[in-house]
């Protein structure tokens, strides 16, 4: 988790609750809120398909609203399981990659796009996978300055100012760099031994 996820995590925490509290009440469960999360992400990114940005922008907002409040319901609730834990992994993988791969379609003329788009969609796949691989080797991996939360920001803002030939190059930098500091802090750790 970076620095400014860590820092706003209490905020968001603090000023959702009574939304966590009344899904509480309406038996809503958290893996329930991870696949409302994806659908309104793929809604989200069948308007990136149709060139309204601003409103993909608000749909992927909403998505990844109920991308986090899945986990504060399951933590706050006792309601966290192993395949929640996994399905929300997976739903993720597919949250990060359709609207970049959608808006690659989108501008399919523009091969700059095209690069730095799969980039980005590798990128996104890198941070995710370099983690979890350490993590399976037994070793912690909390290092990235450029996880999920930060990539869906930039792309939210990138789609609501419509400048998403920034937000993606922001997206393809910041994550490949989040993946290699990670292959670089496995690399230390595991020559300790």
């Amino acid at each position: 988790m970076s620095q400014f996820i860590k820092n706003i995590k209490p905020i968001w925490e603090e000023k959702t609750a009574p939304v966590v509290d009344f899904l509480y009440r309406l038996n809503i469960t958290p893996n329930f809120l991870t696949i409302c999360g994806l659908i309104l992400i793929f809604i989200g990114s069948y308007f990136i398909y149709l060139n309204y940005l601003f409103i993909a922008g608000i749909f992927i907002l909403f998505g990844n609203i109920f991308d986090a409040l899945d986990g504060y319901l399951a933590r706050k609730y006792n309601k966290t399981s192993t395949f929640g834990a996994f399905l929300d992994s997976v739903i993720d993988r597919y949250s990060d990659v359709v609207p970049i791969f959608v808006l690659i379609y989108l501008y399919k003329d523009d091969d700059l796009f095209f690069l730095i788009g799969a980039a980005a969609i590798i990128g996104s796949f890198m941070t995710s996978y370099t983690r979890a691989r350490c993590e399976g080797l037994g070793y912690e991996c909390k290092i990235g300055a450029f996880e999920r939360p930060e990539r869906s920001i930039f792309l939210i803002i990138g789609l609501l100012s419509g400048m998403v030939f920034y937000s993606i190059l922001l997206i393809a930098i910041g994550s490949n760099f989040t993946a290699f500091q990670r292959i670089f802090y496995f690399y230390k750790e595991s020559s300790k031994l």
